[in-house]
């Protein structure tokens, strides 16, 4: 996948901004999913203070992004996990070429507010809460397959399977808050905050697996130029204090 975007950013950005089409400014659509949502609430505003653009982030649910990239009416951009991208342009619903990766993260636990807060910052202290806890949460989607994976890599899986909610339709903090599970893993940027839980922190760093978002510009856009300026902008240097905000990472170069 190409990762054209930093590299042009002050070309792009500048260029594509003067052009005819988009002089009195764009209104682009980006279709997000639930994973890197909330880095792109962070960099819209930035983007259209510096760029005189209007961006409308909308919120998808896993496979709801290909469809609405396929409805009408038409977006501009899409976020989602690196790894579809490849197939989408194969599919004509990504201008080929345009797809960059922009944001990463990992997975985090979070407890009902007011429980008792295991040590989860060692690769032992993680595996103690898991084997200790009464139920265990994660997502079947995006990153949270990777708990199964970790749970194996542990030695604990057969321990810990008969434990494991799969959250359905609504985030793991949910199940957290509602007493549904004692403790809940998911990504960094969509566990917490949330109201009625204690966030205990990301996973160990030698026990991280992290989930890649790329954009890419829409094939049915009707404003190309201000969407890859976008992408640009979303992939610069100036964009990686937005995407920490929300505690996901920019990619690693």
């Amino acid at each position: 996948m190409r990762n054209w975007a930093s590299a042009a950013f002050g070309v792009a950005l500048m260029g594509m901004l003067g052009t005819e089409d988009t002089a009195l400014g764009a209104d682009i659509v980006v279709f997000a999913n639930q994973g890197a949502v909330s880095a792109l609430r962070d960099l819209a505003p930035a983007y259209e203070k510096v760029s005189g653009h209007k961006v409308t982030v909308k919120l998808l649910e896993g496979p709801s992004v290909v469809a609405a990239l396929k409805s009408d009416p038409p977006g501009d951009v899409a976020s989602t996990f690196s790894e579809v991208f490849d197939q989408l342009v194969k599919d004509g619903l990504i201008v080929a070429g345009t797809a960059a990766q922009y944001a990463r993260a990992g997975n985090g636990v979070a407890v009902k507010a007011g429980a008792p807060k295991p040590d989860i910052s060692t690769a032992e202290g993680f595996k103690q809460a898991m084997l200790n806890a009464k139920s265990i949460g994660h997502s079947q989607n995006g990153t949270g397959p990777y708990n199964t994976k970790l749970f194996q890599r542990l030695g604990i899986y057969e321990q810990v399977k008969h434990k494991v909610v799969l959250s359905k339709g609504r985030p793991v903090a949910t199940y957290v808050a509602s007493g549904e599970v004692e403790i809940g893993i998911q990504q960094t940027n969509v566990i917490q905050p949330f109201p009625g839980t204690d966030y205990l922190g990301p996973l160990p760093a030698e026990l991280m697996e992290y989930g890649h978002f790329s954009l890419g510009v829409s094939a049915r856009s009707k404003n190309r130029e201000a969407a890859m300026a976008f992408i640009a902008f979303a992939t610069s240097p100036a964009a990686a204090p937005l995407i920490r905000k929300s505690t996901m990472e920019p990619p690693a170069r």
